[in-house]
C-alpha cells in the first residue's frame, strides 16, 4: 500500500516538526497565540489530511482514533494535577532540594511529567527564593521532574502512551528502572554537589532569611487525588475505548466542578498549554501517517538495527523535534527491522524487539531534557520560574548544562544498557 506513497508525502510532517523546533525562536510573539499555531497546523496538515482521506481512509482513522486517546489523556492529567496546590517555604538546603526533586521523578510516573512539574515547580522555587545561587535549580528540575523521573509507565510521559495505544502492556515500562535508576542517580548527584557548592556561597543574610521565612507544607485540592486514582485505573486495567476516554473526561469534569477556584489561581491554571498541544498534536498526528506507512515497509533496509542506534538516533531528534511523534516513528521502524530480521534472540513487544523497544523508550524521554523543545513541560518549568525572577539560562546556555552534565550520563547508560 506504501509503494504507491512518493517521499514527497513526508514533507509536511517534517515541516510541521521545524515550525515546532524553530517557531518559538524565530518569531516568538507570533508563535505565543493559539489561533496562530493553528492557522500554521491547518495550512500544514490541510493537503495531506486530504490526500489521505481520498487514498488512505483506514490508516488516516487509526491515528485519529489515537490522537483522542492521547489527547483526553493528557489533558484530564493535566486538569486534574492543576487543581492540587502545594503551599509552603521549607528550608532550602541542598538535601531538601534533592529530596523535592527525587519525589517529583517519582510522581511523574503517576500524573505525568506535565503534573508533577506544575504541582512541583512553584513550591520549590518558593522555598529558594530567598536564595541569590539558583539559576541552575530549574535546569536540573526540567532534567529530573520534566523528562527523566516519567520513564516507568505509560501515564508518565506522551511518547509511553503512544507505545501503549500499540500495544505495549502498561506494567512493561516498569522494567525500564534500571536504566531509570542510573540515570536518577547520576543526575541527583551532579545536582547535590553543584547545590552544596552554590549554597556554600550564599551570603549569612540570605540564610538568615530563609530560615525565618519557613512555613510548612500544606496540600489543599485532596480531592483531586481521587480523580487521579480513577485516570490511572482505566489506564492500569486496559478499560477499552471508549470507554477509557469517558472516565478520564469524568474525572477532570469532577476535577473541575470539585476543585476551589482559587486553587487553580494560585496554581497559575489555565487552558492554554493544553489548547496548544491538542492544536500541534492535531496536525502532528496527521501528517505522520504516511511516514509511518513508509517506515514500516521499509525500515529495514536503512541500517538502524542496534540498540544503541536506536537510543540515540531518537534521543537526538527527540531533543530537537517532539519526543512523542519521534518515539512513534522510531517505534514503526523497530516493527520493520524486526519483521525483517526476526527476534535476533531477543523477546518481542507489539511487533518490536524487546532490547529496541527499551533504547526507543528511555531515548525518548531521557532525551527530551536536552533542550527546551524536547518535551512539553520545560518551556512551561522556564516562564514559571522566569516568573517568580530567576535568572534561567537562555536557549544556548540550557544547552550547555545539558551537553555537560547529561551527555555523559547518556554515553554511561549507553554502555551498559545498550551496546548490543
Amino acid at each position: 500500500m506504501s509503494e504507491s506513497l512518493s517521499i514527497y508525502s513526508s514533507i509536511p510532517f517534517v515541516v510541521l516538526l521545524l515550525l515546532i523546533a524553530l517557531m518559538p525562536l524565530a518569531l516568538p510573539k507570533f508563535w505565543d497565540k493559539n489561533k496562530n499555531k493553528a492557522i500554521a497546523t491547518a495550512i500544514v496538515s490541510l493537503p495531506i489530511l486530504i490526500y489521505l482521506l481520498l487514498n488512505f481512509k483506514v490508516e488516516l482513522v487509526h491515528n485519529i482514533k489515537d490522537y483522542i486517546s492521547f489527547i483526553i489523556l493528557l489533558a484530564s492529567l493535566f486538569i486534574v494535577s492543576g487543581g492540587i496546590l502545594m503551599k509552603g517555604d521549607l528550608r532550602a538546603t541542598p538535601a531538601v532540594n534533592a529530596i523535592f526533586l527525587a519525589i517529583g521523578a517519582v510522581i511523574a510516573n503517576v500524573i505525568g511529567t506535565t503534573g508533577a512539574s506544575m504541582l512541583l515547580i512553584r513550591p520549590l522555587l518558593k522555598t529558594n527564593s530567598e536564595r541569590k545561587f539558583t539559576a541552575h535549580i530549574p535546569v536540573f528540575f526540567i532534567f529530573l521532574v520534566s523528562n527523566i523521573g516519567g520513564c516507568l509507565t505509560p501515564l508518565g510521559d506522551p511518547p509511553l502512551f503512544l507505545g501503549y495505544l500499540r500495544g505495549v502492556p502498561f506494567t512493561w515500562t516498569l522494567s525500564l528502572w534500571p536504566e531509570w535508576l542510573v540515570m536518577l542517580v547520576i543526575v541527583l548527584a551532579v545536582f547535590y554537589i553543584w547545590d552544596r557548592l552554590a549554597y556554600a556561597r550564599e551570603s549569612k543574610a540570605s540564610l538568615i532569611r530563609d530560615v525565618e521565612s519557613i512555613q510548612p507544607l500544606g496540600v489543599s485540592g485532596k480531592i483531586n487525588f481521587l480523580f487521579l486514582a480513577g485516570v490511572v485505573l482505566a489506564v492500569f486495567f486496559q478499560t477499552p475505548a471508549p470507554w477509557r476516554e469517558v472516565i478520564m473526561g469524568i474525572m477532570a469534569v469532577l476535577s473541575l466542578i470539585f476543585t476551589s477556584k482559587e486553587n487553580r489561581k494560585q496554581n497559575g491554571f489555565t487552558f492554554y498549554p493544553i489548547s496548544e498541544v491538542a492544536i500541534l498534536f492535531a496536525g502532528i498526528f496527521v501528517t505522520m501517517v504516511p511516514v509511518l506507512m513508509m517506515l514500516h515497509e521499509n525500515g529495514a533496509s536503512l541500517g538502524v538495527t542496534k540498540p544503541w542506534q536506536y537510543f540515540w538516533w531518537t534521543g537526538g531528534l527527540s531533543s530537537l523535534l517532539d519526543n512523542a511523534p519521534t518515539y512513534l516513528t522510531f517505534f514503526t521502524l523497530g516493527e520493520s527491522v524486526t519483521a525483517k530480521m526476526g527476534a535476533m534472540g531477543n523477546a518481542i513487544i507489539s511487533g518490536v524487539q524487546v532490547d529496541i523497544l527499551r533504547a526507543i523508550s528511555c531515548g525518548a524521554v531521557f532525551m527530551g531534557a536536552n533542550t527546551y523543545i524536547g518535551n512539553g513541560p520545560n518551556f512551561m518549568v522556564k516562564s514559571i520560574a522566569e516568573e517568580q525572577g530567576y535568572k534561567v539560562p537562555h536557549f544556548f546556555g540550557y544547552m550547555a548544562y545539558s551537553a555537560m552534565i547529561l551527555i555523559p550520563a547518556f554515553v554511561i547508560v549507553t554502555l551498559i544498557f545498550f551496546r548490543g
